[in-house]
């Protein structure tokens, strides 16, 4: 197990190089920051000293190098917005995200699990035609469809919930209800087709003529052998959202990891830029090692 994780983090550690070379060449193509930070009357010497206070006088190659080496010393730079450390400015983004992403995962595993587990049990029934239905729509739905739907009925028609924002409980309706549809219907179906291959399996047959009730069947003999295709979707999903969610962070006003991108590539706070991308590089690595220990704890035959 040690050296398949040692072997997964050089991988990662060589995809996380790369990523940061590519985004901080890419990022610098959008533009000189000047224009966006001094007014549009400020003189030839003022744009000269934005320039070299900030190091973008230099060529690209020497600006990398800088760059590079601030990072060996966990340096990410200063946010030209904020005007304070580049990473504290991420990591109070990605607290945000962090809080979002578990609360919509955990409701989706529980609520997915469960349904595709019931739905399995009787194929063709009425439960499962239903939820099948619901869970392909969902699964075909755009996030950002969805959120301006939820906005135009919820906040603006029918004033139940607020727009944009965190100030309360009842900020994280929408957004956690968007973010829900889709990988509960992409987890519903996979549950579902797993289980109705265990289910069908002959050890199922045996307990069910053995006189074992129905919940223990399900819930205890089929779905632990069922839940390795499902894992690697939750995790998937989760990596997804911790990702950034991107769409609906933007879409509601959240002030998570997806709006703080979006803003940043837009005001050219290249620092912030790379700084994002590398916590969410390593929040994806993270997820995807803790997948592939919950494989070797579900299946003995990874495990030894």
């Amino acid at each position: 197990m040690k050296s398949f994780i040692g072997k997964r983090a050089i991988a990662s550690g060589v995809s996380l190089v790369g990523l940061v070379v590519l985004v901080f060449f890419l990022s610098r193509l959008t533009g000189d920051p000047t224009d966006l930070y001094l007014p549009l009357d400020a003189s030839v010497e003022m744009r000269e000293q934005f320039r070299q206070m900030h190091g973008f006088n230099d060529p690209l190659v020497v600006q990398f190098g800088r760059y590079v080496a601030d990072l060996v010393q966990l340096d990410f730079g200063q946010s030209l917005r904020q005007a304070r450390p580049a990473m504290e400015v991420v990591l109070e983004a990605f607290s945000w995200t962090l809080w979002l992403a578990l609360i919509t995962m955990s409701c989706v595993t529980a609520a997915a699990i469960v349904i595709g587990a019931l739905a399995a049990f009787r194929v063709g029934g009425v439960f499962d035609r239903i939820a099948t239905f619901f869970s392909l729509i969902g699964a075909s739905a755009p996030d950002f469809w969805l959120a301006i739907v939820a906005i135009v009925i919820f906040a603006v028609n029918l004033h139940w919930l607020p727009t944009s924002g965190t100030g309360s409980a009842l900020h994280w309706i929408l957004p956690v209800s968007v973010l829900f549809i889709r990988p509960f219907g992409l987890i519903l179906q996979v549950v579902r087709g797993s289980m109705i291959n265990v289910l069908s399996s002959a050890y199922v047959k045996t307990a069910r003529a053995k006189g074992v009730r129905t919940p223990r069947i399900i819930f205890v003999h089929g779905l632990r052998n069922a839940m390795l295709p499902v894992i690697t979707v939750i995790g998937d999903q989760a990596a997804a959202i911790l990702n950034g969610a991107v769409v609906v962070e933007t879409v509601f006003g959240f002030p998570g990891l997806g709006k703080l991108m979006i803003d940043s590539i837009l005001l050219r706070d290249f620092a912030v830029v790379l700084a994002v991308i590398m916590v969410s590089a390593l929040a994806i690595f993270l997820m995807n090692l803790l997948i592939d220990l919950a494989y070797a704890l579900l299946d003995p035959r990874i495990r030894y």
